[in-house]
């Protein structure tokens, strides 16, 4: 028999636990700013984003603030840094980096002509509380990081 999971409702148990003084707000949008594809999937370089932090947390800026940063896709380490996220470390693990940063699998597509190639490199976005960093600030750097790298397509792998 499979339990529902109420993330809303626990999310806000959660914040609420923290102490923190009001609900989270989700973020709304009612203009999405999704694009149709410019050609086949299969002529498209796909460019991977993912929330987790690099090994050596060398994404902060000078006042200790977590920025966007890329790494080599050839170079990729084993491991990046999860611990500061909030996700439920009781029921799972992030020791499978592939489940938030599927450089393997794109390749194998690649290979197989699902998808045109993979970028040589990958962006890490930090995951801040902030609907206007995250729009205001990060989304435009991967966004000319991606298209610097000739990106068609992001995927997305939140942690």
């Amino acid at each position: 028999m499979t339990e529902t999971v109420r993330y809303m409702e626990r999310t806000r148990d959660y914040y609420r636990a923290l102490g923190y003084p009001s609900d989270y707000v989700w973020a709304r949008f009612e203009a999405v700013p999704f694009a149709n594809l410019a050609k086949p999937l299969s002529q498209s370089r796909i460019g991977l984003v993912t929330t987790a932090s690099p090994p050596d947390l060398g994404n902060r800026d000078a006042s200790g603030r977590r920025q966007v940063w890329s790494g080599e896709i050839s170079a990729a380490p084993d491991r990046l840094f999860t611990d500061n996220l909030a996700w439920d470390k009781e029921s799972t693990h992030t020791d499978d980096r592939a489940s938030f940063l599927p450089i393997e699998a794109v390749q194998h597509w690649a290979d197989e002509g699902v998808v045109g190639g993979l970028a040589h490199r990958f962006h890490g976005v930090p995951t801040e509380y902030s609907q206007r960093k995250t729009t205001e600030l990060d989304a435009p750097q991967v966004l000319a990081r991606l298209r610097a790298d000739g990106a068609d397509v992001a995927l997305l792998s939140p942690l």
